[in-house]
């Protein structure tokens, strides 16, 4: 998945902000396989759950049977064609959700070998916010931060300033 790299910074901010928002008593619903961060998140004494590879934007039967305390979703609903159906499935009252965000110097991801990894959406702050508060939910509180790169070049140069991740705690209306 990450072929021989490891999204150390991505991961480290994405923790802090969970630990900040929701306790490890609280049961979690990750969207998503089973993932280097939700075996993080169990390791950190989360109860963790995740989907079965389904395709959540046909099949939201694990969303709709689940009864946990948190839905987490860490740069899954870029993949979908339709997050709204998604969000709007969720049980739970408490939302963590991070995306790539849209870089204006860089067009959208695409993986040429798997039709799953690649990005349908490619989301401003803005319009990720839109997405939420039409789906039924409130924005508690929301991060940025960079994603910089060890290569030379314009695109790794303006990575340096240019927030690359979105993260938002949201609860249900």
């Amino acid at each position: 998945m990450y072929e021989n790299t490891f999204p150390n910074k991505r991961f480290k901010h994405t923790l802090e902000f969970l630990r900040k928002h929701i306790s490890t008593s609280e049961t979690i619903l990750d969207l998503g396989v089973v993932n280097p961060f939700s075996e993080i998140m169990s390791q950190q004494g989360y109860t963790v759950e995740n989907t079965k590879g389904e395709d959540l934007d046909i099949d939201t039967s694990t969303i709709d049977n689940s009864s946990a305390d948190v839905v987490t979703a860490f740069e899954i609903f870029e993949h979908l064609l339709s997050p709204f159906t998604v969000l709007k499935s969720i049980k739970a009252d408490k939302l963590v959700a991070s995306v790539p965000l849209k870089l204006w110097f860089s067009s959208a991801y695409r993986s040429k070998t798997d039709m799953l990894d690649r990005h349908y959406h490619e989301f401003e702050d803005w319009q990720f916010d839109w997405l939420l508060e039409k789906a039924g939910w409130k924005i508690v509180d929301r991060q940025k931060w960079t994603n910089p790169t060890k290569k030379i070049g314009i695109r790794p140069m303006l990575r340096l300033f240019t927030p690359r991740y979105y993260i938002v705690y949201a609860e249900r209306v």
